[in-house]
């Protein structure tokens, strides 16, 4: 469970990661560092990939799984620029070229940015990309209605008009409602494509660079919700028939990829082909790893060691490896369906030293004090969350009785139930809420949870969610999460799960992508987070450490730029 959700590449994130990599010892060895020679790797075999949990989406317009960006960047999508994958901290935090002839160039005081997209690169049919093909899949993402569960940046900051509810006003290319608009917002002339934006975008390459939203799309490709398990590639691999939801697929060599147009610092690309196997538990999966059974010797895995297992894991020298991760794992109140004063008595009842205890104590987690994590830039505690502990039943009983709330209220938590663990950690916080006058009922899904929990009419009070900033910034956590202009449509929340809508939110946040210095934006990104700490928008839990084991066939590689998990760039099969 949790974290295999959402993006961060921030520095301080990835000095974490190195140094807790270089403290266990199973990191990578000095003459086996990824981006800096890898004279151990060779090309060959056949990597298995498993997973308990399907994918929500291999769209890459929807994708919005670190995990998930990270496999599908180092074999089928390619961007315009990308991270590099390096030990040095500077360099794996500035993107380099890929599809792109550069980084980009931008004037205007950052609101345009020109692109020139490379000669030679080729969809897996051997057609070129196009700027029209970039300009396409851009298009995409506005069509929030049907390409759910993406990131929606490009929705506020592209130079399209509003809408009256403060929506944009092109509607995306399914319906061309103010196509006129996107077109004078995105342009292309031959192989240089130009955005247009509303405001400032100075970091719009870490943007690209770090999700898929800006990846091109093919038109007749685009079968729109039937996409959503489509992979069209234009990277080393190719998907060899289809993606199937629940058991998953196999990526072969692209023979279209000229390796001539890309770098050895992004993708190796060493194992032949790539087998992603889905649907064993998560304790199954973990036996295996442990016990290095045949079938995963060459294996790799997206589902991290359990608690249960943790001793045994430990264990296995340099097939162990212990990664602080860049995530808050967080509960979400539905406000169209609780008060306030529920909202507030649910946060002050949680017990969080259960959660933590239940997930496997202070090897897995750390508290959390805000959505935001402290390795993103303009961190800062709020008062309502200062002091996470057993939860204070008898204080939350009072909210409830003093705002005139009938007791038991009943309350419906959804969780992903996939691995036991998230199971009792929803005992635990059951445990308190029930005591604190509440009477809840858990909901653990184990299909694809995002999709599930992105239903706006959902009948759920209480939603557990996990985030990463997507690159180092604020602006990364709050706005796309709880921006109602950007989310809510009739058919999804998007990212907004508990389908908050806030005036005085969405102000700060105008006013924070509009600041003219990093301080201002700060503040205003601060009290943003204070205005949803205040209606109780959330209530943050933890953050995640990672703990992995792999195949002992397998030259293991976790990066900075993989967001903490395995790295299909740099991984090989020892031959």
């Amino acid at each position: 469970m949790a974290n295999t959700r959402k993006r961060l590449l921030a520095a301080t994130a990835a000095t974490a990661m190195a140094v807790t990599l270089a403290a266990c010892g199973g990191g990578s060895s000095d003459n086996n560092k990824p981006g800096s020679g890898n004279t151990t790797a060779k090309k060959g075999g056949t990597l298995t990939y498993l997973l308990a949990s399907p994918l929500g989406h291999t769209d890459p317009q929807r994708v919005y799984v670190g995990r998930d960006i990270s496999n599908l960047s180092r074999t089928v999508y390619r961007q315009l620029v990308t991270f590099p994958v390096s030990t040095d901290l500077k360099t794996a935090n500035t993107p380099v070229p890929d599809l792109a002839t550069d980084t980009g160039t931008s004037s205007n005081g950052g609101k345009v940015w020109k692109f020139t997209i490379k000669d030679g690169v080729k969809w897996e049919d051997g057609q070129d990309i196009t700027c029209e093909d970039f300009k396409y899949g851009a298009s995409r993402s506005f069509a929030n209605d049907i390409i759910t569960g993406g990131p929606n940046y490009l929705l506020s900051y592209l130079d399209v008009p509003a809408a009256p509810d403060g929506s944009p006003s092109y509607k995306g290319p399914y319906t061309g409602k103010g196509q006129a608009d996107f077109d004078k917002a995105i342009t292309c002339n031959g192989k240089e494509i130009t955005y247009n934006f509303k405001k400032p975008w100075p970091d719009f390459p870490l943007a690209i660079a770090a999700l898929h939203m800006m990846d091109p799309f093919r038109k007749d490709k685009d079968k729109g919700d039937g996409s959503n398990f489509q992979i069209f590639s234009n990277g080393p691999y190719k998907l060899q028939g289809s993606w199937a939801e629940n058991t998953g697929g196999t990526l072969v060599r692209n023979p279209e990829y000229d390796p001539k147009t890309d770098s050895t610092d992004v993708r190796g690309a060493y194992p032949d082909s790539i087998v992603f196997k889905i649907g064993s538990t998560p304790e199954t999966i973990n036996n295996l790893f442990i016990q290095d059974s045949p079938d995963v010797q060459s294996a790799v895995t997206g589902n991290r060691i359990l608690p249960q297992f943790i001793q045994k894991a430990a264990s296995l020298g340099n097939r162990y490896q212990n990664v602080e991760s860049p995530y808050v794992d967080y509960l979400v109140p539905n406000v169209k369906r609780l008060a306030l004063p529920v909202r507030q008595a649910l946060a002050v009842a949680t017990n969080i030293n259960g959660w933590i205890t239940a997930g496997g104590g202070p090897k897995f987690y750390k508290p959390a004090y805000t959505i935001v994590n402290p390795s993103v830039p303009g961190y800062k505690k709020l008062d309502q969350f200062s002091s996470p502990g057993a939860g204070d039943t008898a204080a939350a009983k009072k909210i409830l009785a003093d705002a005139g709330i009938k007791m038991p209220y009943k309350i419906k938590f959804t969780y992903d139930g996939t691995a036991e663990t998230s199971n009792k950690q929803a005992a635990a916080l059951k445990d308190t809420w029930d005591k604190a006058g509440f009477s809840v009922s858990l909901n653990p899904l184990t299909d694809a949870y995002y999709p599930t929990i992105q239903d706006p009419n959902s009948d759920s009070d209480i939603t557990w969610a996990g985030w990463g900033a997507d690159w180092p910034s604020a602006l990364t956590v709050t706005p796309p999460l709880f921006d109602s202009r950007v989310n809510l449509s009739s058919t999804s929340n998007n990212n907004d799960y508990g389908n908050y809508k806030s005036d005085e939110f969405n102000k700060l946040v105008d006013q924070a992508q509009n600041a003219t210095t990093i301080e201002d934006q700060t503040k205003y990104l601060q009290d943003a987070d204070a205005v949803l700490g205040k209606d109780y928008a959330y209530i943050p839990l933890e953050q995640s450490l990672f703990n992995w084991v792999h195949g002992s066939k397998v030259n293991f590689e976790t990066t900075p730029a993989s967001n903490g998990f395995p790295d299909l760039g740099f991984i090989s099969i020892k031959q």
